[in-house]
């Protein structure tokens, strides 16, 4: 692999070691590229323990909180997870609920999605309804939010989910219920509920759009967990027809023809109107079953690993920009962890990397569409996403160090990538800090 000219070294761009500074594999660019914003999360605690959202300017090293929870416990609320707008001065994180105590603490099913505009600090926007109180209301959730994900156009806001009323219905029954699932949120309406300190109003209306179940049957395309998803396209990716479809990408773990787990990669097609109900029940679920995708919505599955010598697909599945390939990692002939590009509309996976030891993730497009940036045995990669050979498209732009890189993130005009490093203090405890890498 070649050596790949960089305008400066890379560059550290916060010092305090006495605090992770995690970017968590979101987008943490500001829309002008001048800021990246990240979480506080401790080792111990992770997401309940981070009180705070912050950003730091990556020319001058400024810091600025955006968000901070008084008084917050090592049980919550907390704030995590955050991802700027691609349109709007604006980011979005988790919150978990006010009311977190030792006793009932922030979990998966007990938290939300918050909105700051970063000249408005501490001034949340509640952006997901939540009622958890019957009869549940259409367009709120009965759970927890995370990951969120604005799209291109800064409409949408994609997420993972966990329901507090399955999670219930599990405890008290014994039987699974309690699953990973998929939603969006759409800024067309506000979601009013009567609110209590387990019940939120929001400003966005909210579906879930992946179908997940307890027990798949074995060899089917049912799945019983959806996550590491992202947006297809910035404005979505070209169906047969030629018309631009919005999307979600993503895994699902389906049932082998033994019974035994397997990640593949998903695509769900979202209809522009998700207030809707669809065939499957209620938008706002029952007692006993999720919220139900809207009318439209549509669920394929696009790789068959299941039954092959090496089964299984990883990673977040990531969209080049105009939508016609995603990326994700999944393992050779040999078993080795490589990238494979397919495309959303189905057909057969195309092999990206050909590295003699496994790609350990981070996978991120470059804007340009040309090139995917990813983690190789302790440095970051540059790949060319095209029929050229392996060794004369690939460039490694760090030197491998033990604090391996992570958390990779582009701007949006591509000249400036951002990630983590642990770096350790005196005492030898390492943090998570930011760094910057200016690209010719």
């Amino acid at each position: 692999m070649q050596s790949c000219q960089t305008d400066t070294a890379e560059k550290q761009i916060t010092h305090d070691l006495s605090y992770h500074h995690d970017l968590d594999n979101n987008d943490n660019f500001s829309p002008d590229g001048r800021w990246l914003v990240y979480d506080t999360r401790t080792d111990e605690g992770g997401i309940a323990e981070s009180a705070r959202i912050e950003r730091v300017n990556i020319e001058t090293g400024e810091k600025q909180v955006l968000f901070d929870i008084k008084n917050n416990g090592v049980w919550g609320p907390g704030a995590g997870a955050v991802s700027y707008s691609p349109k709007e001065h604006a980011v979005v994180f988790i919150h978990g609920l006010t009311n977190s105590t030792k006793e009932n603490p922030y979990q998966q099913w007990r938290r939300t999605g918050v909105i700051i505009h970063d000249d408005r600090p501490n001034v949340p926007v509640y952006m997901d309804a939540r009622d958890v109180t019957p009869p549940y209301t259409p367009g709120a959730l009965r759970g927890g939010t995370h990951r969120h994900e604005w799209s291109g156009d800064g409409q949408w806001i994609g997420f993972t989910y966990n329901d507090a009323i399955l999670k219930a219905l599990e405890d008290s029954t014994g039987q699974k219920h309690n699953l990973r699932t998929i939603g969006v949120s759409k800024k067309v309406r506000a979601v009013k509920v009567d609110e209590t300190a387990e019940n939120l109003s929001g400003e966005w209306f909210s579906a879930l759009v992946v179908r997940v179940v307890p027990n798949p049957a074995p060899g089917s395309d049912e799945i019983s967990h959806a996550a590491s998803d992202s947006w297809v396209g910035t404005t979505g990716y070209l169906i047969q027809s030629g018309v631009r479809q919005i999307a979600r990408a993503f895994l699902g773990t389906v049932k082998d023809k033994n019974g035994n787990d397997v990640p593949e990669v998903f695509i769900v097609d979202i209809p522009e109107d998700i207030t809707q109900p669809g065939p499957l029940g209620p938008l706002e679920g029952t007692d006993s079953d999720f919220p139900m995708p809207p009318k439209g919505t549509t669920q394929r599955r696009l790789t068959f690993t299941a039954n092959t010598a090496h089964p299984g697909c990883s990673g977040i599945v990531r969209s080049s920009p105009d939508g016609s390939q995603l990326a994700f990692l999944a393992k050779d002939a040999k078993g080795i962890s490589q990238i494979f590009t397919i495309s959303p509309n189905g057909g057969k996976p195309r092999q990206i990397t050909e590295c003699t030891s496994d790609v350990t993730g981070n996978l991120r497009w470059h804007p340009d569409g040309k090139h995917i940036t990813y983690a190789h045995e302790g440095s970051i990669v540059l790949c060319a996403v095209n029929d050229a050979p392996f060794e004369e498209k690939t460039q490694v732009l760090t030197e491998p160090l033990e604090a391996v890189p992570s958390n990779l993130v582009w701007s949006a005009d591509g000249r400036v990538l951002a990630f983590n490093r642990l770096v350790k203090n005196e005492t030898g405890k390492a943090t998570q800090q930011v760094f910057v890498l200016s690209l010719k």
